[in-house]
């Protein structure tokens, strides 16, 4: 299926893309700490981005975000706002493909308003979907932090330990791989296999890749292309966002019928291990060495980040680590032991088939 979108544009020249085939699209939701500094970044370089439609697709927010974007308006004319009554970033990159794409779109940038973006990020992505051909291209994620938990959730995050070896995860080396970081899509593909499914709230760019590999479709990792993400900045938050992040790779596993890697079953078998030992602890004490021995890796990595970053905010990093840990893989047995019903909440795009 993907060859014979790609056919048809295989004998053209490489060039760079023009803004009139390029569609933005920024999903919101009660974003106003991040967004206008996330649109003054999607902004910042040549002409040609004035010209780009940049489109925030809000699922009603209830802060100032809409006010924000529309005082914005007047210095960036481009700014569009788009009501998402669905609320997900799956179904307002869906609804922004469906209302806001013309005859002339070809590429599909998706931003997120928690990043803060490089210098013609928007161009960047529709030049390097336009020279390699691929289906999408995927940047890495390089976490900062401004608050001390922040910090340490960024230090940490990007290392095996906390993202597990993720090639978008701080990676350097652009390549072909079978998921990263959604950066742009081309759009044709985008409809072709279904756009985002709609009833993944998340991990839905996952289950996207996972239909487009199975299209025969290419994922471009585009190293050179990096954003800064600001990650959560509780404990609270981050449980939630990573309770529910396992909760969608549990989805996307038993939809696709395929296994897990070696990295993301390893926080299942350390709380499966840790909930053991502290069970079995009352009639069998050395049952203890597996709760003990997982707490001390945290410990020993609370202690390496903030010596290796010089800050006693480094020593909530095995904090930010064994949160995202365990709520992960508390979301991921929750979702396999009583799974939500698989049912499309909404349809696809109009007019787009499910594969």
């Amino acid at each position: 299926m993907f060859g014979d979108v790609m056919e048809k544009r295989a004998d053209r020249p490489v060039r760079e893309a023009a803004a009139h085939t390029v569609l933005a699209v920024i999903p919101t939701l009660n974003e106003e700490r991040h967004i206008e500094t996330c649109i003054r970044s999607l902004m910042h370089g040549d002409a040609r981005l004035r010209e780009i439609p940049l489109t925030v697709a809000d699922g009603g927010s209830s802060d100032r975000t809409v006010e924000i974007v529309r005082g914005l308006m007047a210095e960036f004319p481009n700014l569009r706002v788009l009501h998402n009554p669905k609320r997900l970033q799956s179904a307002a990159l869906n609804l922004a493909a469906d209302r806001h794409a013309d005859e002339s779109t070809r590429y599909l940038i998706r931003c997120d308003a928690h990043s803060i973006y490089p210098r013609n990020f928007i161009l960047d992505v529709a030049d390097s979907l336009e020279s390699t051909k691929a289906a999408s291209v995927v940047v890495p994620m390089d976490a900062i932090g401004q608050t001390c938990f922040e910090k340490a959730n960024a230090w940490i995050v990007d290392t095996p330990l906390g993202s597990g070896g993720s090639a978008h995860r701080g990676g350097r080396k652009s390549t072909y791989v079978d998921h990263g970081h959604h950066a742009g899509f081309d759009i044709d593909v985008f409809r072709m296999v279904g756009g985002y499914d709609e009833t993944f709230s998340h991990n839905e760019d996952a289950e996207y890749d996972q239909r487009v590999v199975q299209a025969d479709g290419r994922i471009f990792l585009n190293a050179d292309i990096r954003i800064q993400y600001i990650p959560r900045g509780s404990v609270r938050a981050l449980a939630r966002q990573y309770f529910n992040y396992g909760k969608g790779r549990a989805r996307t596993v038993r939809k696709h019928r395929h296994k897990l890697k070696i990295r993301q079953a390893l926080p299942i078998l350390a709380l499966l291990g840790s909930t053991s030992g502290l069970l079995a602890a009352p009639i069998f004490w050395p049952a203890l060495i597996l709760p003990a021995g997982y707490l001390g890796v945290l410990f020993a990595a609370s202690l390496g980040v903030a010596g290796w970053k010089r800050s006693p905010c480094g020593l909530l990093a095995g904090l930010a680590s064994g949160t995202m840990h365990m709520s992960w893989a508390a979301g991921f047995l929750r979702e396999t032991l009583f799974p939500t019903s698989g049912k499309r909440a909404f349809p696809l795009v109009s007019g787009q088939k499910s594969l």
